[in-house]
Formats: C-alpha cells, structure tokens, sequence
C-alpha cells in the first residue's frame, strides 16, 4: 500500500466531512474517485495530502504515520497535487512556472531545466513555453498546472478535476498523460465528473458518499454488484400478448411489457436470459434486438440516488 486511511473522521461543527473514511491505494494503480458534490472527495485529498487536519483515524503514507506538521511536509514532497483551483504565476512564462515550483520541491540545474522540458513535451505545451498563461485557454492552463504538479517526480500524483471545462484537445492531452504516467509506474489518485475519463484511465474505483467509501473494485465489479436488472428490448413485427406472457415464465424475468411492435423485458443481471427470450420469440418476425448493459453511472446512480454530474437528486 502507498496509502492507507483507517477511521479518518473531519468535522466542520456540526458538519461530518469524512466518517470514518477507510481508504487504501496499492503503488502503481490509478485509483478513480467518485461521488456527488459534498461526498468528502476534496476534504479527503486534504487531508491525506496534509493541509488539513483529521479529528481522529489514522494516515498512513509510503510506509509512514502522518503526524500533523511533524511530517507531513516529508511527506509532500513525494506527492503532487493538482487542485480543482488553478495555482499558476500569471504573469511568469510557462516554463518560468515549472521552474518555479521545481526549485520549490529542491530541483535545480541542468536537473530542472531536463524536467520542465519533460513536462512541457507531455502536456503539448513545447511551442509556447516562453508565453504567460495570462494568454493560455483554459485547457492550456490546465495542463500547465499539471505539469507543476508533477516537475518533482511524485510518486503519488493526485487529479482534482482535472478537466473541467476545458477543450476536447486538451481533455485528450491530459488523458493520454495519466494512462503513460500510470504506465511509468507513478501512482495517480483521480477524481472527475466525467464518468467516461474513469472508466478510460482507471484501474479500480471507489465510490464515496456521505463521508465514507459505499463502493470499490473495478468498473465491472462495481456495475454488477450494484445492478440487479438489465433491459432488453426486442422489435417484433406483430407482438402478442401470448408472446409476453411466455416471456414471463422464463426464471429471473422480472417485467415484459408491449408497446406497439416494442417489446421490453426486464430480467435479472447476468442471468443468460437474451438466448431463452430469443428462443421463445423466434415463431415472430424479430426486427431488432438490444441488451443495455450496466454502466458505472448506473451502478453510481443506484448506489448513491444521485447523478454525478452535478451531484443532485436523481429525477
């Protein structure tokens, strides 16, 4: 383990940040972390990466105890952060930033100039490395900011929302950049609104909600621990209720019901129940077949009542 959270407990007043949040990150792995706005993600990180305090649990990080400011600044510096708030120099040029907070981490020379040069190539930021961010978009910026983050070598780099409102390129560009470090063996903490980037970058995820983790494993575990039901919906030609009623008697078929030529049937997660409704449908005329299957944002959906989008209540 390159981290372990054990009982962490945050409060604000009367507010419960983490409730007993337990969290474990293996070295090597890009850990997806999920939840709705106010599930404790960023109080989390803070915490973790020393910025806050915890009220009681215990860190444990690269083999060690975080004790507070007795260690946490060893500690950080074997991390990098990328926080969902810009941290750049507006006025320095890209490379002056990178620069800057090498020096900041005790990267100096010819090591440093190596660095930012690195930098600079993977983030697709070479060509304009003399130019402030004050002219940068928003996804430039972006990217700049990950590469301060990373000048260092972390061995832990943490992604707060790396991508929000930013380009298609620069999307690309950053999600190309966390599959070749995780590749490169550093290993990457990634919180995001954007379901489709976790399942394209991560190789486990877990689920927070109300301060505590309600879900970990892989993509796949986590659909189908969380999913009782799929759809499947079959196009028939002339559908009878006969047809419908035969459906129903199939073991694990929950619902079938006809809408026009429309035939909808519900049945219970991986239960091999497509072929045996195919079957009992063949005497029909059968103009189209599709099976839904579960998502992450389905299983985050059913796990936490909420979309992950915005964090609000599922209509």
């Amino acid at each position: 383990m390159i981290l372990t959270m054990t009982g962490t407990v945050k409060r604000y007043r009367a507010l419960i940040a983490l409730d007993h949040l337990t969290l474990n990150v293996h070295k090597g792995e890009t850990l997806g972390l999920l939840g709705p706005n106010g599930a404790g993600k960023t109080t989390a990180i803070r915490v973790l990466t020393g910025l806050t305090g915890a009220d009681a649990g215990k860190i444990t990080l690269f083999g060690k105890e975080l004790r507070g400011k007795a260690n946490s600044a060893d500690i950080r510096r074997r991390i990098g952060l990328v926080p969902q708030d810009l941290a750049l120099y507006e006025t320095l040029s890209a490379r002056d930033n990178l620069e800057y907070f090498g020096k900041l981490y005790g990267v100096y020379g010819a090591e440093l100039k190596k660095r930012a040069d690195e930098a600079l190539e993977i983030l697709g930021l070479t060509d304009v490395a003399k130019k402030t961010p004050k002219k940068f978009s928003g996804g430039m910026k972006r990217r700049l900011n990950i590469g301060c983050a990373i000048i260092h070598k972390p061995e832990l780099l943490i992604l707060d929302e790396p991508t929000v409102g930013i380009d298609p390129q620069s999307r690309n560009h950053i999600l190309g950049f966390v599959s070749e470090i995780s590749r490169l063996g550093t290993t990457v903490i990634y919180t995001s609104h954007y379901m489709e980037e976790v399942e394209r970058v991560c190789s486990r995820v877990c689920i927070m909600d109300t301060g505590r983790v309600i879900a970990d494993g892989s993509v796949d575990e986590i659909a189908k621990a969380a999913i009782f039901e799929e759809a499947i919906t079959l196009e028939i030609k002339e559908p009878t209720s006969a047809l419908s009623e035969s459906i129903k008697k199939i073991q694990g078929v929950s619902r079938c019901d006809i809408e026009n030529r429309t035939v909808t049937i519900v049945s219970a997660a991986d239960s091999g129940n497509l072929a045996r409704i195919i079957e009992v449908a063949a005497p029909y005329v059968i103009l189209g077949i599709s099976a839904k299957r579960a998502t992450l944002e389905d299983a985050f959906l059913a796990l936490t009542g909420k979309t992950l989008r915005d964090g609000g209540e599922a209509s």
